[in-house]
Order: C-alpha cells, then structure tokens, then sequence
C-alpha cells in the first residue's frame, strides 16, 4: 500500500491508522505561528463508527489504502442484516442494516448497491443517486399555486416523509435522491 506525506490527506481518503481503517471526514491545514504546519484530520472507523481527531506534520507517513469497488445486487433483509448477491459469482454477503443510516428506506428489492471491499471484508454500502418512489399522500393538487417556492408535505410508498411541490398528485411516481433525501425530479 502506498505511504502519504501527513500533508497530502485529503476529505474522502482511507488511511490504515494505530490497526484501523479510517475515512478522513475532514481536513483542516494549520499553519501555526510558532511551529511546523500540520493537517488537523478528522477520521471516522470504518469498522465500528468512531470518530478520531488526529494531527499530522508534513513529514508523517501514513498508509493509503484503496477500496475494491463491487457493484453488488439486493436480496432480502434477514434480522437486523442485509443479504447481497455478486452477479459474477452468485456469493451472498451479509451487512448490518443500520450501515446505510437514515437512507436504508431508499434500499429496494433486486437494486444494484455498489459494495467497497478492504482485502475480502466488506465494508460499506453505496446505494444508487436517485430512486425512483411512488407519492402515497399528499394534499391535493390546489389549481392555480404555481412551484415557486411552496413545497407541500408527502408521504413515499417506503414511508418518509419528504416535501414536493404542488403539482405532484397522490400515485405519482417521483425521483428522489438519496443523499439529500429530497425531490429530484418526476419520474
């Protein structure tokens, strides 16, 4: 694995750090008055969550790791644990549901999730931009009220909650993107 000068870090790098992977969330870069300058990382485990605030001099060597991307497709949900299938090999891996967060509604029987792997352990869950969900409540469509800027509340066929604007009627389909969690687009 290649070594980094502590300077070098970037937002979104994996560093191996004290036995751990680490993602960099945020790099800050000081240049202090009396001192060498330094990068203030901000490192969120891979592994189990934990964040760690970490100080690294130019001169530091510390290890880049790169992840194997696969895209993965989803089975089933089996207590608390998401079941994906390699397309290639037809091997089953498990990861824990609460690994996508506040975006596992999102998640949809038969999606291709792009899995990161380190050696042969899998380590995160990447769900696809945009998906597209059926509008199960809203208000009705009020003749009239133009888009702008008035967004009314509405209830997806997976159960979140987003806003719309108020043109979207009660069985449309709808792109939403998962990252922000917002209206994208009609489907």
């Amino acid at each position: 694995m290649p070594k980094i000068n502590g300077n070098e870090i970037r937002p979104g790098n994996i560093l191996e750090h004290d036995g751990g992977l680490w993602a960099a969330v945020k790099v800050d870069h000081v240049k202090p008055g009396k001192g060498g300058a330094f990068a203030q990382v901000e490192m969120k485990n891979l592994r189990n969550g934990s964040k760690l605030n970490e100080r690294f001099r130019s001169a530091d060597k510390v290890e880049r790791v790169r992840l194997e991307q696969k895209d993965q497709q989803f089975l089933y949900e089996n207590d608390g644990m998401l079941v994906f299938m390699d397309t290639d090999t037809y091997e089953q891996i498990e990861l824990p549901a609460d690994l996508l967060g506040e975006r596992r509604p999102f998640l949809q029987d038969g999606m291709t999730v792009v899995i990161e792997y380190h050696e042969e352990e899998a380590l995160n869950a990447t769900l696809p931009q945009k998906v597209t969900c059926t509008v199960t409540e809203t208000e009705p469509v009020v003749k009239g009220q133009t888009a702008a800027n008035s967004y009314k509340p509405a209830i997806l066929d997976n159960g979140v909650r987003i806003m719309v604007p108020p043109f979207i009627a009660q069985d449309e389909k709808i792109i939403v993107n998962t990252e922000s969690m917002e209206y994208s687009e009609r489907a």
